[in-house]
């Protein structure tokens, strides 16, 4: 029962550098065309595709590995610690901690053109090896893992997929398209944007997504493509870059038998090109199973067999866990690993606590085996086997780890292309559109035409000014990144972009919206209501709301960046916009002095002031009584809040605009550290 751990790809040979102009962010022609649904049929497209960094002709870069990795992992071990509540006490309790041990020594190592699986049921540690594995682990992490004999570094990072159970896609994208911007963020300047257009073609044709790759990906509302070529796409969106290593986390989970075959296929395919492929599988079937190189099975968090696939049976019958009926081996395995011994003659029908004894002496009987059995000469065959057969160009990738793929521009431009096609169907729908114009008509039939002498209506309508465009774009802020939060985790752990990069293109995208619905609004309402008609006071007038919407918008990107859940940012939104509307400086002219200082913090307080002063001047008066005309600032409500020192207003609402944005840059670097 020898287990061959030497690794059967040939040495690569040093990769062109010849570089090229960097691509541009423009989308090919065809994704200009609208998507189409997917056909029930039709023939698959295949192009032959050179992907080759100088332009010229050659071999298609995902049949070959570049750089092939050999795999080590030796005596893994990953703890976190757990709290929880002791007994009460006079402070009204107290919080203790402990250890809890994920991952018990675990070891083994996978070459280049083999697929470990690892084998376990839920709970067992295996998502967690696998994330340790691709270098995705924080906290108390010991043990040794390398590749090609050295540490996780960037280098490494650049040449690993990692494909994660659930899909995260955009679902208003095309498979083309999805795979496009993947190409643009992922593959480096010196490719060109036709180069980059080539390989998608050829990941596209090699996945057998041709016939659908102009269809929308789909997502919970409205239907898109099915489920096993979502897991196809995000397979394509790790191909994009050629990985030498590529980890999938249940990549079955969820798909029907054949879909599952199709998916494991695909896999094979890949690892035949000299990649070194990890994966977790839940249950797989036998066919599936004998598709494996290696196994490793995982019993909470420990190991109980490492070794070739097709040997497992006869290891376990070897150590007196053999069984008389024909099973399906990987059926076996997770009936071990949950302590449950597979002798149809002795079954198990105790309960309660004879049951858990049972299945604790089983594993304790699988513990002792493998650590006599494989730990001791696993680890000898682990310093023994010669990784070094396979090196990078250490010098240049030093160099390289040091910079990202892609300049900051770029990926601004093309992020901002992404997400205003992800949105193009949000963005201006029916439902928003209509929600702002018909309050602007109600509020305009309201304040129809309000003379003058009615200075307490008029003024109430710039008070509904601030309150409406003080709240409305903030609820609709707070959604933005809790809805992000799992394509913005996947694509930083992959290295694509920096975080500033995507927080500016994310709130430059969002400013058509958030600006066109505004100015209409304010168009109807403000002649309507019979405002001051002067083309310079209703310019004004728009921009002070427009500030107004993007202090607003400032502070509900923060709240939903800090919180990063939608149900209590919208509850602190809804406390938060209560108060600002109390405070505003309509309702209450004369704050306690105690509690002033709540008014100093609404923005639509100074948006309420702003909207005075360019309404009212120092000396505009209004008919108080017949005949009798006062001054503005003298009307009880305008002299508690006063008109003077409006550049002081703007000044601090610019501090808002610049400090709540800071704020949610920094939340959502804290959140995605």
């Amino acid at each position: 029962m020898a287990m061959s751990l030497h690794a059967i790809a040939p040495k690569p040979e040093s990769p062109p550098s010849t570089p090229s102009p960097e691509a541009t962010p423009a989308l090919p022609p065809e994704m200009s065309q609208p998507p189409q649904p997917p056909p029930d049929g039709g023939a698959k497209v295949v192009i032959a595709y050179p992907v080759q960094p100088n332009g010229n002709s050659g071999q298609s870069i995902i049949q070959v590995a570049t750089f092939p990795i050999s795999l080590k992992f030796e005596e893994v071990v990953y703890k976190v610690k757990v709290e929880h509540k002791g007994w009460p006490s006079c402070w009204g309790g107290r919080w203790s901690s402990r250890e809890k041990t994920i991952l018990n020594g675990v070891s083994g190592m996978v070459c280049p053109g083999e697929i470990l699986a690892m084998l376990g049921p839920s709970g067992s540690g295996k998502t967690t090896l696998l994330t340790a594995l691709g270098g995705r682990l924080s906290g108390k992490l010991s043990g040794k893992i390398t590749y090609n004999g050295q540490p996780f570094s960037g280098s490494v990072k650049r040449r690993t997929g990692f494909v994660a159970q659930d899909d995260v896609l955009y679902p208003h994208l095309t498979v083309l398209e999805t795979l496009f911007f993947t190409a643009l963020l992922r593959l480096p300047g010196s490719i060109t944007r036709d180069e980059k257009l080539r390989h998608v073609e050829g990941v596209i044709a090699e996945l057998g997504l041709g016939h659908c790759r102009n269809s929308m990906i789909g997502g919970p509302l409205f239907r898109g493509i099915s489920g096993g070529e979502k897991k196809r796409v995000s397979i394509g969106q790790e191909m994009i870059i050629n990985p030498s290593l590529l980890l999938l986390d249940e990549p079955t989970s969820g798909l029907d038998s054949t879909t599952a075959q199709k998916i494991i296929n695909t896999v094979k395919k890949l690892a035949a090109g000299g990649r070194t492929i990890v994966t977790t599988i839940h249950q797989p079937s036998s066919r599936l199973y004998h598709t494996f190189d290696k196994v490793v099975l995982l019993s909470e968090g420990s190991p109980i067999y490492y070794g070739p696939a097709s040997t497992a049976l006869d290891y376990f019958s070897s150590v007196g866990f053999s069984t008389s009926m024909t099973v399906n081996p990987a059926d076996l395995l997770l009936d071990l690993a949950n302590g449950l011994s597979p002798d149809p003659k002795n079954p198990i029908e105790q309960h309660g606590d004879s049951m858990e004894q049972e299945k604790k002496s089983v594993r304790e009987a699988l513990l002792s085996a493998y650590d006599k059995n494989i730990s001791t000469r696993l680890k000898a065959e682990l310093c023994t086997v010669d990784v070094n057969s396979y090196t990078f160009l250490k010098g240049h990738d030093r160099r390289r780890s040091r910079q990202w793929c892609t300049s900051w521009w770029h990926q601004f431009q093309v992020l901002l292309q992404r997400g205003l096609r992800e949105r193009r169907f949000e963005s201006f729908n029916r439902l928003r559109i209509f929600q702002v114009i018909s309050v602007a008509v109600l509020g305009g039939l309201l304040w129809w035409h309000t003379p003058t002498s009615h200075i307490a209506d008029r003024i109430a309508l710039l008070f509904f000014f601030s309150v409406f465009w003080g709240f409305y774009p903030l609820y609709n802020a707070v959604f933005t990144f809790p809805q992000e939060r799992r394509m913005l985790l996947k694509e930083r752990n992959s290295g694509m972009y920096h975080l500033s990069s995507y927080f500016i293109s994310r709130t430059v995208g969002d400013l058509p919206l958030e600006l066109a619905l505004p100015t209409a609004f304010v168009f109807i309402i403000y002649w309507m209501g019979g405002l001051k008609p002067d083309p310079a006071t209703f310019i004004l007038s728009l921009l002070i709301v427009l500030y107004s919407v993007l202090v607003s918008q400032s502070l509900g990107l923060a709240f939903g960046a800090i919180l990063m859940d939608v149900k209590q940012a919208t509850t602190l939104a809804s406390v938060t916009t209560l108060v600002f509307l109390i405070a505003g400086g309509y309702y209450i002219q004369q704050i306690p002095a105690f509690i002033v200082w709540l008014k100093y913090l609404s923005y639509s307080y100074y948006c309420y002031r702003l909207l005075l002063g360019v309404q009212y001047g120092e000396d505009d008066r209004y008919e108080c009584s017949p005949g009798q005309f006062c001054l503005v600032r003298d009307f009880a409500p305008v002299k508690a809040v006063g008109m003077n020192n409006l550049w002081l207003d703007v000044f601090i609402m610019g501090l808002m605009l610049v400090g709540y944005r800071l704020l949610a840059y920094f939340a959502l670097h804290r959140v995605l550290r």
